[in-house]
């Protein structure tokens, strides 16, 4: 993973229009700034550009490529277009804090890429509404902290989890398979950056069990979404998705468990390409430059 503070990731989004591009490396040329990679996306239906630049700064002794002055001037720049934009070093690692009830498949993958530097992320925290990983998580040198929840508690928890959000600093909230449903001003508070993973069989075999309930069925294939929290249960903007063929010879202990890869898969591909600023929020949908 390049971390060299020499390179940056720029992203831009804003009414469509003629120029933009033109304009957005137009900056970069002036300041001698070398472009490594540039995705865009023109979504005609909404009228919307979506783009992400990763350049290296000018070397050179003409060269005018500082951040701070590259700031000013994208900055000038969003305020003609009206634009969102962000940037930032490349390869900077987002403050994850993850979350997780019993299962545990999501948070190991997770702590493994984060550890083995697959992912550019530091998991800051790990809450669950069980004590069952922090023996686990505590080996990996990261905080545990259990926070039951019931009916009669789920306030106080989540004030709890607001709390720690802020004293951790984090910037992207990761539901591992946590088994507790957010209440709708939490999601709110969370807008593009809580990211959640299920099972692709939504909306068929809701409750417990469902792969058992999928080999009643007979599925010919299982599969996970990871997608965005919001106050529509498992219905956010989708990031990333996983499917797999299965077949008649599948028990249901076969089928939980090629899910659970499914599941791994798509979840750390969507927390990869959201730390790499790859994902734009684009209505009920997203936008993913990869």
């Amino acid at each position: 993973m390049d971390t060299r503070t020499d390179r940056y990731v720029l992203t831009f989004s804003c009414a469509d229009g003629p120029g933009i591009v033109h304009a957005v490396t137009g900056v970069l040329s002036e300041h001698l700034c070398d472009i490594r990679e540039l995705k865009q996306f023109d979504d005609e239906r909404a009228g919307h550009f979506f783009m992400r630049i990763e350049f290296a700064l000018g070397t050179s002794k003409e060269a005018t490529g500082e951040a701070a002055e590259l700031e000013k001037s994208f900055a000038s720049l969003a305020k003609t277009y009206q634009a969102t934009w962000g940037l930032r070093p490349a390869g900077a690692k987002k403050r994850v804090l993850v979350m997780v009830s019993k299962f545990g498949h999501c948070l190991n993958d997770l702590l493994f890429r984060a550890r083995m530097g697959e992912l550019p992320v530091e998991i800051a925290a790990v809450v669950s509404n069980h004590p069952d990983h922090r023996q686990q998580v505590e080996w990996h040198g990261i905080p545990f902290f259990h926070v039951p929840v019931t009916a009669e508690t789920k306030p106080e928890a989540e004030a709890r989890l607001v709390d720690l959000i802020d004293r951790f600093e984090i910037d992207l909230v990761v539901l591992a398979r946590y088994m507790q449903v957010l209440s709708d001003e939490l999601t709110r508070q969370l807008t593009g950056r809580a990211i959640n993973i299920h099972h692709s069989f939504l909306p068929s075999f809701k409750g417990a069990k469902p792969y058992h309930q999928a080999f009643e069925r007979g599925v010919k294939t299982v599969g996970a979404t990871a997608h965005y929290v919001n106050s529509e249960l498992d219905e956010g903007p989708i990031i990333a998705q996983q499917v797999k063929d299965v077949d008649h010879s599948y028990g249901p202990e076969d089928l939980v468990a090629a899910g659970r890869d499914t599941e791994c898969k798509a979840l750390s591909d969507a927390v990869r390409w959201h730390c790499e600023d790859r994902v734009f929020l684009n209505g009920s949908r997203t936008v993913v430059l990869r």
